[in-house]
């Protein structure tokens, strides 16, 4: 299993990013993709979480509105659209994945944001919103 983040970069506060989660190893509607950010001086934090098999998502507070994940399992990939970027949502940036335990349209919203379950993890990509 492993996974390749991409995306990352320097964004004025009301910008958009683009974040990829490429996979391979595995067969992306097997498992749920985490996406993770840790800020300096702070833990890290669940952002959001897709099911590709049964479309379950969940997000943070703090994201909903503005971030969207996606998945192209043709492609084994994962995306997270960042609209509307703020200062604080500069952090280092990682996708995770964990196979699913059971197939459920609530699946992200009950289990998604558990880190512990992710036993496979990217080695992230920076984000920094400033201007």
């Amino acid at each position: 299993v492993q996974l390749v983040e991409s995306g990352g970069g320097l964004v004025q506060p009301g910008g958009s990013l683009r974040l990829s989660c490429a996979a391979s190893g595995f067969t992306l509607r097997d498992y749920a993709i985490g996406w993770f950010r840790q800020a300096p001086g702070k833990e890290r934090e669940g952002v959001a979480c897709i099911s590709d098999y049964d479309g379950s998502t969940t997000y943070k507070d703090s994201v909903k509105g503005r971030f969207t994940v996606s998945s192209d399992s043709a492609k084994n990939m994962v995306f997270l659209q960042m609209n509307s970027l703020k200062s604080e949502d500069t952090a280092a940036y990682f996708c995770a994945a964990h196979k699913r335990l059971y197939a459920s349209a609530t699946y992200c919203f009950d289990l998604g944001m558990r880190q512990g379950l992710y036993n496979s993890w990217g080695q992230g990509t920076q984000v920094t919103v400033s201007s």
